[in-house]
């Protein structure tokens, strides 16, 4: 554990002008404040914020994120109070505090995408609006996890080291690589890594040492005559090789399919040069002088990453016939590479500092003020801290950065909201191209558009970036809304008409506020939507009036909720009677033209017939409710036999709709039986009753 003056000594090595005496306060604060509290590996408990504050010297962080890291258990675990906080140091010591106690907070209710969805995205929700207030939020509690990564080992439970890990594996090390942290990502993967997949950890371990053992030379070698290639072409550079991170190594031999033998580029070597210009110089010399990989350069200097991320990446085949990557890059940009956003943080000269917020951050703060649905918002954010990106241009030269499998339609709502709603084509490089088209690195995107041109539900199928996702949903929520809240208001009028007796606005206020809705739209939003049954809306119209037997009772509606995912409100559609599909079965649509969409389950004769149709890509909405299957069931033929069935049916709340012999064989009699059921799920259970029952000799979905 770092004492007092050592961790005062690692600050003031890099900040002159550090506030000693506030630094001083905070370690002996912590220290009399966590008293005689343990840690599961046994040491004092205040051995973790200081070693949490030593973790941030190495960033070179100003001292208020280092007396934030000595303070930052102090709220959640100990009796200090906010107020003292701020009275002991300052305002803004103590709203960073407070800010890493609430990521804390949301961090102990569990934040992995493994979680309750609804739970794990509100509290996702709440940690990216804590860490976006200020940055060094998150920079301390990386620091944090990464320490609390280090004493894993220590915790005797083998479930919750491999929770702590997942979450880390999840969460924690993407938002490292996000901000840059690439240090921080690497050491969280590789514990994670270690706990999660052990076998696999120790595999690659022992293969790394053995190539180690014979090839440390070979890698020393290399890294000579690099530097020998470089000075003889008068670049300046250090040069320095290693192998690559054993979970790099496991993640490549899943994804490619390989043994570790198989993969070429195991080790790296990294050019360090006193300038920008100097790193293009590097790259020239070692160009001609070995051949390079077509396709493996990368060029993050001209357009560097979103998180700041500047080098130069190529992969060169050596005389002994060897692949070998090359990062190139100058000792700013090293720094910063390594250190990432936190290198912005560290003790600025000239008082300067950045604006606190990550662009990624940006982007899902603004996605947090339009996505309501958990499972969208969880989507969102994996998807902005895990996929790559691509570089394109505007035709004015604007540079717009977008995740791998961008589309024009990503590219239009990245550049303005309003001109992704109004997209109608694009241009890619001066040619016209569909919208769900790839963009490339370098592309020069044109996005034509129209003032009549609204969202399409199509653009879901392609569309990547959560900003495009979460408006097009947005447009198509706002149009069902208006168009469900119309069939709402004609089944209310019809409710009306089977009450004998006049209903008044009193009345009507009165039923709103039995049905907890505001207003007459969210009434009928809420009949169209069958949130209230007729039944319901009767009484609270009239309450009682269920108990009058001469009330004309509407036929039940079930079944008739059918609601699917990838078509427009308002198109219509009917469920194909050759396959009878029903929520749970994988669907497709079929589009003739002059006729509505006939939707099929997937594994329909007629899909397999190769007609003219355009197929469209379905899924049933998680509200859809009921369809009608068609079975095929052959009974024994003795009496009661039916009778048998007919219970099973009854017993399992399946409604028999029709009833045909299709079939005289003997002792045997088949059926043809439509029946309605709730979902895939309910006709499997109706078929295994059928099957159990000594009744039937056979029984299958036709």
């Amino acid at each position: 554990m770092l004492r007092q003056y050592e961790l005062i000594e690692k600050v003031k090595s890099y900040d002159p002008d550090a506030d000693e005496a506030l630094i001083n306060r905070a370690y002996v604060f912590s220290v009399q404040k966590h008293g005689s509290q343990k840690r599961a590996s046994g040491d004092p408990y205040f051995s973790h914020p200081v070693e949490v504050a030593g973790i941030l010297t190495e960033l070179k962080l100003d001292d208020q994120s280092v007396v934030t890291a000595l303070l930052h258990d102090t709220l959640e675990d100990t009796i200090a109070t906010p107020q003292e906080i701020e009275s002991n140091f300052g305002p803004e010591i103590a709203r960073l505090v407070d800010g890493v106690t609430k990521l804390s907070a949301i961090e102990a209710q569990e934040i992995s995408a493994t979680s309750d969805s609804e739970k794990a995205a509100e509290n996702l929700r709440k940690f990216l609006l804590a860490m976006s207030d200020d940055i060094r939020v998150l920079l301390v509690k990386l620091a944090d996890r990464l320490h609390n990564m280090r004493t894993l080992h220590y915790i005797p439970k083998e479930e919750k080291r491999r929770r702590i890990a997942k979450e880390t594996m999840d969460i924690y090390a993407p938002l490292a690589e996000r901000i840059g942290l690439y240090e921080f990502m690497r050491e969280m993967q590789l514990l994670a890594f270690r706990e999660l997949e052990p076998d696999g950890y120790e595999t690659v371990c022992a293969r790394l040492k053995k190539l180690t053992e014979g090839g440390a030379k070979k890698v020393e070698k290399i890294a000579k005559a690099i530097g020998k290639v470089l000075e003889e072409g008068g670049v300046e550079a250090e040069v320095s090789g290693r192998e690559k991170h054993p979970y790099s190594i496991w993640k490549k031999m899943q994804e490619r399919h390989v043994a570790f033998e198989q993969l070429t580029d195991i080790i790296a070597f990294r050019v360090i040069t006193k300038s920008p210009e100097d790193c293009y110089r590097a790259m020239g010399v070692l160009h001609r002088h070995w051949k390079m990989v077509p396709g493996r350069f990368k060029d993050y200097i001209s357009t560097p990453k979103r998180n700041g991320y500047k080098s130069l990446h190529t992969t060169l085949i050596t005389r002994e016939n060897m692949r070998v990557e090359i990062q190139i890059r100058d000792e700013k940009m090293h720094r910063e590479g390594e250190f990432g956003l936190a290198a912005h943080w560290a003790y600025k000269r000239d008082g300067e500092k950045p604006d606190g917020q990550a662009g990624w951050i940006r982007d899902l703060i603004e996605i947090l003020d339009q996505t309501q649905d958990a499972d969208e918002l969880l989507e969102h954010t994996k998807m902005a801290m895990y996929q790559d990106r691509i570089f394109a241009f505007t035709p004015k030269g604007a540079l717009h950065q977008l995740p791998k499998g961008a589309t024009p339609v990503d590219f239009a709502y990245d550049v303005h909201t309003d001109l992704g709603d109004q997209t109608v084509g694009a241009k890619v490089n001066g040619r016209i191209a569909p919208l769900r088209t790839l963009l490339q690195n370098g592309d020069i995107v044109e996005i034509l558009v129209s003032e009549n041109q609204v969202p399409q539900a199509g653009w879901l199928s392609f569309v990547v970036t959560g900003k495009a996702r979460s408006a097009i949903r947005r447009h198509i929520r706002s149009k069902e809304r208006v168009e469900i809240i119309a069939i709402g208001r004609k089944l209310y009028e019809d409710i009306i008409d089977r009450i004998p007796a006049r209903i008044g606005k009193k009345a009507e206020a009165a039923a709103r506020e039995r049905l907890k809705v505001d207003d007459a739209a969210a009434l009928h939003y809420g009949i169209g939507k069958h949130q209230f049954s007729d039944e319901q809306v009767m009484e609270a119209l009239v309450p009682g009036i269920l108990n009058d037997k001469n009330i004309a009772k509407r036929p039940s509606r079930r079944g008739s909720a059918i609601s699917i995912k990838g078509l427009s409100a308002g198109v219509g559609f009917g469920l194909a009677e050759c396959c009878h599909p029903l929520p749970g079965d994988r669907i497709v649509g079929l589009r003739r033209e002059g006729e509505g969409i006939q939707v099929h389950a997937i594994d329909c004769d007629v899909l397999a017939n190769g007609d003219d149709a355009d197929w469209v890509d379905l899924s049933w909405s998680e509200d859809s409710e009921g369809g009608t299957a068609r079975l095929s069931v052959v009974m024994r033929n003795e009496p009661g036999m039916l009778a048998e069935v007919s219970t099973i049916f009854a017993l399992n709340n399946a409604n028999i709709i029709n009833l045909r012999l299709t079939n005289r064989e003997g002792d045997f009699h088949t059926f043809a039986i439509d029946l309605e059921v709730d979902d895939i799920h309910h006709l499997m259970r109706i078929l295994s009753a059928l099957r159990a029952s000594d009744a039937v000799a056979q029984a299958e979905r036709a």
